[in-house]
């Protein structure tokens, strides 16, 4: 397995967010490996308001801790 996630340090918080999404989206390839499936089901979440929301709740979650692992880019004096 290809390690792809060697920190959870980024420069900004625009950045801590595109590493969120990113670790939402390696969790789904993860979980579900086929492309082919993947394909599949994409219409039918994409269309659906609750799977649409449980994804950005996914999303919030590796965001906080992202941001948390980053002190909330607090700069300290």
């Amino acid at each position: 397995m290809t390690t792809w996630l060697t920190t959870l340090k980024t420069e900004t918080p625009q950045e801590g967010y595109d590493l969120a999404v990113k670790m939402a989206r390696v969790a789904i390839k993860m979980t579900q490996p086929d492309a082919d499936v993947r394909d599949k089901l994409r219409p039918v979440y994409a269309k659906d308001a609750d799977a649409l929301i449980a994804s950005s709740q996914v999303v919030a979650t590796h965001f906080a801790t992202v941001a948390a692992a980053n002190n909330y880019w607090i700069e300290t004096p």
